[in-house]
């Protein structure tokens, strides 16, 4: 089931892309793990998806420990802690959410004692939803600015959330907003700051993030199946 669902998915990718101009190798599918076992990874990985996404550490740690696959491509994309980091940091390939200073003064100290860069994006609150997290659009140029004075992280582009909505369209604006948020740094021509992703888009709107530029999209029901409500 996994393997015809992520035949799907790349399939529904190869069409929104082809029919908005872009390259269909240009959007990384981002299969978002979040409460699946092992065994559904397996079969995504099976399937040629090598890139897993989980949102808690603890959750991302046991799963990277049980699996032991090197083709796998690990991305952090929850809310990072501080005291967290410290268990990612030796092979993390992607953390999508970072928001503020403390979590980027601790990566760039547990990235130097590991001897490694880590590439990270930053997290952009482009909606009115408290519950999101993600520094304001508005702050994010300084924040950025800051970063890039750590040697240690490297900035690859910014990630969003769209609002909680069951219609795709509703989530246009927030990807628009990170889109031109994104046009604007590049502008800047910041040292050690690089716009190559867009972490936008998951298994209800990623069809519209594609269209405005998503170049990471994170899907997690689309591929694994539908979560226990308890998730």
């Amino acid at each position: 089931m996994v393997a015809e669902n992520v035949e799907i998915i790349k399939k529904r990718i190869r069409e929104v892309c082809l029919q908005c101009g872009r390259k269909p190798e240009d959007v990384l599918l981002l299969g978002v793990s979040k409460t699946f076992g092992i065994d559904k990874i397996q079969e995504a990985v099976s399937a040629g998806l090598f890139d897993i996404g989980e949102n808690y550490t603890q959750e991302l740690v046991e799963k990277h420990n049980q699996l032991n696959d090197q083709r796998v491509r690990w991305h952090f994309i929850g809310h990072l802690q501080t005291n967290k980091v410290k268990y990612i940091a030796d092979y993390i390939h992607l953390i999508h959410s970072v928001d503020n200073d403390r979590v980027a003064e601790e990566l760039q100290k547990r990235a130097d004692r590991v001897n490694r860069t880590i590439d990270v994006l930053v997290e952009v609150h482009t909606t009115d939803e408290a519950t999101k997290f993600g520094v304001l659009p508005d702050q994010t140029f300084e924040l950025i600015k800051r970063i890039s004075a750590f040697n240690r992280v490297r900035v690859k582009g910014l990630m969003t959330m769209g609002p909680f909505s069951d219609d795709p369209d509703d989530s246009r604006p927030s990807f628009q907003q990170l889109a031109d948020l994104a046009r604007r740094i590049t502008k800047e021509a910041i040292e050690n700051v690089e716009m190559r992703h867009l972490s936008m888009g998951m298994s209800h709107d990623f069809e519209v993030a594609i269209e405005e530029g998503a170049t990471i999209v994170r899907i997690g029901t689309s591929v694994f199946g539908e979560r226990s409500k308890a998730a």
